[in-house]
């Protein structure tokens, strides 16, 4: 695993197409903006495993 250290603002960038952009830090809690191609699903941890359980999505979520 790959442990970063990240400011609001800052990028990581994974592969040549995936950007994961830290969007705001407040105490405890991190809003981070991901930009991916469209055929990339990308999830929160839970949405996945409840995916990964159930074979269905609970949340469906429109990417703009």
């Amino acid at each position: 695993m790959l442990v970063l250290t990240r400011q609001s603002g800052q990028t990581i960038v994974i592969g040549t197409d995936i950007v994961i952009r830290v969007i705001e830090v407040r105490g405890r809690r991190v809003r981070l903006g991901i930009e991916a191609p469209r055929d990339i699903t990308v999830d929160r941890g839970e949405v996945a495993a409840t995916v990964a359980r159930d074979g269905r999505r609970e949340l469906v979520v429109q990417r703009e």
